[in-house]
């Protein structure tokens, strides 16, 4: 069976439509009928936002917490961490031996601040030092806000990402905010996420769409929005070595840092599809079998129509505004991938962060991601598959005590006889 079969096999009535204008690009035929008129939608293989995927239930995402000095997202965002290194820095300033120098704590790179970490200015290293305390008290107190919440109980590991995680800076960070946690009598392991930051939202993408596609396939198309940045990749699912993904990776990506253009929401959407467009050409010329699947990581609370219902405040333009839709706009631009429809899943950034963990987070029931960048995104998982391991296991126990007391049954009614 075709792609075209697979994806259009699954109907969805109206009522639980996209309810985008445009209608599906092509007469697609389930057995001798027609695909029902009022049938629209830019996927057949899931929905957007969902709660419940292939690998792990989303039992909360984008969760914003607030206390009497604001949202607590911003007090572990990595802005956060660059105002505790300034404020460190001002007394310095008035006297002018500041040994960071005269730039702000935004403008010095991260490769900068982990030189100072390990250089023989002992004055700068002491001053990232201090930042990286007072920010992992910071992250501590905020990750056990969110331990706290219903949503987050029994949560046994938290993953942290973010761009913030790939210096030194903030593994140290991390790795205090960890120590300051178990202090505090928390059971819970924090630890960085594995993949590279700029990888793990677009191999996260992954985790969207069902395991089938793989069979066929040995690539995907991933997009990763962020407030600063966009990142489209193709991603090696690596699937026939692995089949839990765990040695999929990016094979060639495309950085756009939008916020230094200031595009409108329109221009961003064509940039991105223009990037798309060239690693589908790029994909084909070496031979990769990519699948016709585009998966989205993408800041906010994502509706199953594909719609933002609150939280891309940071992304260029309204994206939240009720008339854009940002996986029918890629269905429009990118009809068919191959010789195949093109289907677009769409989830929250950080849920996509997360679920590159997946298959490393086996081991536990109850896990998390929260993910410092721009500002603070979250998530929190259940494992499916240990479930259906144990329901198993259960069976195999029924079927060994039905097989023993059939035997019994036997010995008994050998010995009546």
């Amino acid at each position: 069976m075709g792609w075209a079969g697979l994806f259009w096999n699954v109907v969805i009535p109206a009522r639980e439509t996209n309810r985008f204008q445009r209608r599906c690009p092509h007469d697609f035929r389930l057995g001798k009928g027609k695909m029902a008129e009022d049938t629209l939608t830019t996927s057949g293989i899931g929905r957007h936002g969902a709660t419940r995927l292939p690998s792990v239930d989303v039992d909360s995402y984008n969760i914003e917490l607030k206390d009497d000095e604001g949202f607590l997202g911003d007090r572990a965002s990595k802005g956060a961490f660059r105002k505790i290194l300034d404020t460190l820095r001002k007394p310095l300033k008035k006297s002018g031996e500041d040994p960071l120098g005269s730039k702000s704590a935004e403008a010095i790179g991260k490769s900068a601040l982990d030189e100072a970490l390990v250089g023989d200015d002992i004055g700068a290293a002491a001053l990232v030092h201090g930042a990286i305390e007072e920010f992992a008290q910071e992250l501590a107190y905020v990750t056990q806000r969110f331990l706290k919440t219903k949503a987050w109980a029994d949560t046994e590991r938290i993953v942290i990402g973010g761009g913030f995680r790939e210096s030194r800076v903030g593994e140290l960070a991390i790795a205090r905010a960890d120590i300051i946690l178990r202090a505090g009598d928390f059971e819970v392991d924090l630890v960085p996420i594995r993949f590279d930051p700029d990888d793990a939202g677009l191999i996260g993408c992954l985790h969207l769409a069902p395991s089938w596609i793989f069979e066929a396939h040995d690539s995907i198309l991933a997009v990763d929005i962020g407030g600063t940045n966009i990142r489209c990749g193709v991603v090696e699912t690596r699937w026939k070595k692995a089949p839990d993904l765990s040695k999929a990776s990016v094979w060639k990506s495309e950085l756009w840092r939008h916020a230094d253009d200031e595009p409108t929401r329109e221009g961003a959407v064509k940039r991105l599809v223009k990037m798309l467009k060239e690693l589908i050409a790029a994909a084909d010329t070496e031979g990769l079998k990519l699948a016709p699947f585009i998966g989205i990581a993408c800041p906010g609370v994502i509706n199953e129509d594909g719609s933002i219902e609150k939280g891309a405040q940071n992304l260029p333009g309204n994206w939240e505004s009720s008339k854009f839709n940002l996986p029918a706009s890629l269905v429009e631009a990118i009809p068919r991938i191959g010789d195949h429809d093109t289907a677009v899943l769409m989830h929250n950034d950080g849920v996509a962060q997360g679920l590159s963990e997946v298959p490393f987070m086996q081991d536990v029931d109850h896990w998390g991601v929260l993910t410092i960048g721009t500002g603070l995104g979250n998530a929190r998982f259940t494992n499916r598959r240990k479930d259906k391991d144990k329901d198993k296991d259960k069976d195999k126990d029924k079927d060994k005590d039905k097989d023993g007391k059939d035997k019994d049954d036997k010995k008994e009614k050998k010995n009546k006889d």
